[in-house]
């Protein structure tokens, strides 16, 4: 069973008979449908079903001729709202089944971010059509999370806060300059890390390291879509499963300047949350690209 569908409100599924009752309402009672052509004789296609505002279960598989449905996969989904990047986006099909997970490299972040596609079947329509290749897309994130922290928010003034967007933004600059070969860039940033490092340690001595690190985003643990992340909360409202009546805080943050929208059982969040106000927590990261 998959562990995140606690993070939409479904706590009650102990069996796999509870699961398999759950993915037959999907089938049967989907919101939302696609089909693509996919072997002769077989189609591929996806059923969704919501079970509160933007977030639901999608179960994928194949269809034969008879409109038999032969269930491959499924997963929990929380539908992110904006644009989160616009930066070069890689997919790959997975080994052992048809859905894709997609990488992208934002300079803001510093590392590579893998996620899972959620509408990986659009895709595969845009890959048969030709259109999937060299076309620059947008990416919306959002994240599944089985629990997290709250914590109060690093006061600073007008002045810090400019310094720091002046100091995000130059270093985004070199970064992206690192890549395209800029050996002095190259050589700048090395040396701002250690002298970053070097301020880091002093300061640790005598402050908590959550009130030096504002945001974080980084891997967690073997999976290659799981992020440890710590970001600011920049609206949250609660929300209610609507077969299962758990409640859940939808919220928007703003962790390394990537805006995304994540999902988390309330009951499982230990703090209040509210705007200013910052969240932690360990993520499955997902994206929609739009095509």
């Amino acid at each position: 069973m998959h562990q995140y569908l606690k993070a939409i409100g479904f706590n009650n599924i102990h069996t796999r008979k509870d699961l398999k009752k759950i993915l037959k309402d999907v089938e049967k009672e989907f919101t939302h449908q696609t089909i693509v052509s996919y072997r002769p004789g077989e189609d591929f296609c996806e059923f969704q079903k919501e079970y509160g505002q933007c977030m639901g279960i999608t179960v994928c598989g194949e269809m034969d001729e008879e409109e038999n449905f032969d269930p491959a996969y499924y997963f929990p989904y929380y539908e992110g709202s904006g644009i989160t990047t616009y930066a070069d986006i890689s997919i790959e099909r997975k080994i052992e089944k048809e859905q894709y997970v997609g990488m992208c490299e934002d300079s803001k972040i510093g590392i590579s971010l893998i996620f899972t596609i959620q509408n990986g079947i659009e895709y595969m329509r845009e890959k048969q059509a030709g259109f999937a290749a060299g076309v620059t897309t947008s990416v919306t994130f959002s994240g599944l999370s089985l629990g997290g922290t709250i914590l109060l928010p690093v006061i600073k003034d007008e002045k810090q806060k400019k310094s720091a967007r002046a100091a995000a933004d130059s270093r985004q600059m070199l970064i992206n300059a690192a890549r395209n070969g800029d050996q002095t860039a190259i050589e700048t940033l090395t040396l701002d890390d250690i002298d970053t490092y070097s301020k880091v340690t002093r300061r640790l001595m005598t402050e908590d390291v959550f009130s030096i690190v504002d945001t974080y985003f980084m891997p967690y643990g073997a999976e290659c879509d799981m992020y440890s992340i710590m970001g600011e909360i920049l609206a949250v409202r609660l929300r209610k499963n609507s077969i299962t009546g758990v409640s859940v805080y939808q919220m928007k943050l703003n962790v390394n300047e990537l805006q995304f929208d994540i999902c988390v059982p309330a009951d499982s969040v230990m703090g209040e949350p509210e705007i200013g106000r910052r969240f932690r927590g360990t993520i499955w990261l997902q994206g929609y690209i739009n095509f």
